[in-house]
């Protein structure tokens, strides 16, 4: 993942983590798929978890996402492929982006994720960026 909306890197076991999640509250929860709907779902400020593929192109489509999950104060995390996300969400076709709308069998996932980000933060700040 080097792709320039890209703020921070994910190790492969979060990211297995997040697809895992993505699964679950799909299955017993509510997710919004594509960049559009991820878009109102931010706007909305029902997105509980945003998750952006790293490897969109062009970058543009899914370059407003952070900048706008922050403004929102709605956390987000990146995972190599947009294919897999796509898979994720039972779809036969890539996604650039998803949210989790209702968490359902999966808040003790999202739980974790967000312990994650926090720690990512918390080195951001240091680290001055």
């Amino acid at each position: 993942m080097t792709a320039v909306y890209v703020k921070f890197e994910v190790p492969k076991e979060m990211q297995n983590k997040v697809y895992e999640a993505v699964e679950k509250a799909r299955d017993t929860g509510k997710i919004r798929k594509g960049v559009n709907e991820t878009t109102k779902a931010i706007e909305r400020g029902t997105a509980k978890l945003v998750v952006i593929a790293g490897d969109v192109e062009p970058p543009e489509i899914v370059a407003h996402l952070p900048l706008l999950s922050e403004e929102k104060k709605v956390d987000y995390i990146y995972v190599d492929s947009k294919k897999e996300l796509g898979m994720a969400c039972g779809l036969p076709v890539a996604t650039s982006a998803m949210a989790i709308v209702e968490a359902g069998d999966a808040k003790e996932l999202i739980k974790e994720i967000n312990k994650f980000l926090s720690s990512v933060r918390k080195q951001g700040e240091k680290s001055g960026e």
